[in-house]
């Protein structure tokens, strides 16, 4: 599907297990990305913003490396604040 595909669904999946404890998308402050290609930041941002929709966007930062889980194009890692 590639990385944007990609990407929704890591965070779809992020969100499902936010869910499993009562949290939401809007309770994420940071999140890491990691990405195969740095080539493919502008194609994963674009797929970020849409799905936080916010102004204030989760702080985020973002490195390339290889052999990811399942030969995926990205990970996500997000931080969440309890309530």
């Amino acid at each position: 599907g590639g990385i944007e595909a990609e990407t929704l669904q890591t965070l779809k999946n992020i969100e499902s297990v936010l869910k499993k404890v009562d949290l939401t998308r809007e309770d994420i402050f940071k999140c890491t990305c990691m990405l195969v290609d740095i080539k493919d930041w502008p194609k994963m941002s674009k797929v970020y913003k849409s799905f936080f929709n916010r102004k204030k966007l989760p702080a985020r930062s973002a490195f390339a490396g290889t052999g990811l889980a399942l030969n995926a194009r990205v990970e996500i890692e997000c931080l969440a604040k309890v309530r």
